[in-house]
C-alpha cells in the first residue's frame, strides 16, 4: 500500500519575490504541480496550503470597493474565496503535470470547513493581523464602525487583528478520506480552512470570523485521514538553531522530546517556525513522521535524506 502524506504549503509558496498577480502565482504553482505529479505514483497525496498574502489581497479589494449596496464580504467568506482561487491554480497545475508525465490521476479541491470551539481563549485575545494598514485615526474609526479589534503592527501602521483558534474537527473529513482512498489527489483545508462552529442546541454549523493557522489545520487533517507523514513545506530546507546568525545550525533528525526542549529555550519564533514545529510534534506523537523542509528538498526529505524529520 502507498504511504499517505499531507503536504502543508505556506501561503508564500505560491508567491515568488512577492509578486501578487494571478499569472505570477500560477507560474509558481507549476513547480508544485510537477513535484506532486512525480510523487503521485509512490504516495497518496493531500495538499493543504496557506493563504496569507492571497486573502489579504481579497480583503483589500472587498474593503476598498464596499458600498451600502454591495458591502464587503466577511472574513470567513474571504477565506472560502481564497480556497477556490488557490485550489484552482493548484488543481490546474497538478492536472497539467500529470498529463505531461502521462499519468492518470484525478485531482480535486474540497472547500473545507474547520470546526473551532467558540469558547477558545483566542477569541478573547485577537492577535492575527489581516488586511491592509491604516493610520491610527482610520483604524479606530473602522474599529468602531465594524466592531473590529485593531492594533499597531511593528511600527508599520495599524491593522485589524482577529482570533486564531485551534482546529477541532473538519466537516468534510469523510469525503476527503473517501476521495484519497480512491486514488484522488486532494487539495483541502486551504488557508487553515473556513472557521465554523456548531451551535449548542441544534448543532447547526455557522461561520465565524477568525484565521486558523495553516499548519495546525493541516496536522488535524493528517490525523483525520490517517496519514503516515505530515510535511510543512516552508521557505527553508531545514529547521535551524540560531537562525539568521553566523552560527546557525540545521536540525536533521530529532525526537519530539528533544525538540520540545528547544521550544522551552525559545529557539523558534511564534508566527514563524514555532507553529510548524508544534504541528510536526503533535503528528509525530500520533505515530507518524513530521517533516519540515522546502519544496526543492521535498522528495529527498520524504526519502529521509533531507529536511528536519521529527519522530516520537
Amino acid at each position: 500500500m502507498k504511504k499517505r502524506i499531507v503536504l502543508a504549503l505556506g501561503g508564500n509558496a505560491l508567491q515568488k519575490n512577492g509578486e501578487t498577480t494571478a499569472e505570477a502565482q500560477k507560474k509558481v504553482a507549476i513547480t508544485v504541480g510537477e513535484i506532486v505529479a512525480e510523487l503521485a505514483d509512490k504516495y497518496d497525496i493531500i495538499i493543504a496550503h496557506g493563504n496569507g498574502p492571497q486573502v489579504g489581497n481579497i480583503l483589500i479589494h472587498e474593503e476598498s470597493a464596499a458600498t451600502k449596496q454591495a458591502p464587503a464580504m466577511p472574513l470567513e467568506t474571504a477565506v472560502a474565496m481564497s480556497q477556490g482561487q488557490i485550489g484552482y491554480w493548484l488543481t490546474q497545475a497538478i492536472n497539467n503535470a500529470l498529463i505531461k508525465q502521462n499519468k492518470r490521476r484525478k485531482v480535486v479541491t474540497v472547500v473545507s470547513q474547520i470546526v473551532v470551539d467558540k469558547n477558545d481563549p483566542a477569541f478573547n485575545n485577537p492577535t492575527k493581523p489581516i488586511g491592509q494598514f491604516y493610520t491610527k485615526e482610520q483604524a479606530q474609526k473602522l474599529a468602531k464602525q465594524n466592531h473590529w479589534t485593531v492594533k499597531e503592527d511593528a511600527g508599520r501602521g495599524w491593522r485589524r487583528v482577529v482570533a486564531s483558534p485551534l482546529p477541532v474537527d473538519i466537516i468534510e473529513k469523510n469525503t476527503i478520506r473517501e476521495l484519497v482512498d480512491n486514488g484522488v489527489v486532494v487539495i483541502a483545508a486551504g488557508g487553515g480552512g473556513i472557521p465554523v462552529y456548531r451551535t449548542k442546541i441544534t448543532k447547526r454549523i455557522k461561520g465565524i470570523d477568525a484565521v486558523i493557522d495553516k499548519d495546525y489545520a493541516a496536522e488535524k487533517l493528517a490525523e483525520l485521514v490517517k496519514a503516515d507523514i505530515f510535511v510543512s513545506v516552508t521557505a527553508v530546507p531545514n529547521v535551524y538553531l540560531n537562525y539568521g546568525s553566523p552560527d546557525q545550525k540545521p536540525v536533521h533528525q530529532i525526537t519530539t522530546k528533544e525538540v520540545k526542549d528547544l521550544i522551552k529555550y525559545g529557539y523558534f519564533k511564534p508566527g514563524s517556525m514555532l507553529p510548524k514545529v508544534e504541528a510536526a510534534i503533535k503528528f509525530a506523537r500520533h505515530g507518524g513522521a513530521g517533516i519540515i523542509t522546502d519544496i526543492s528538498h521535498l522528495k529527498s526529505a520524504l526519502d529521509g535524506k533531507a529536511g528536519t524529520i521529527i519522530t516520537s
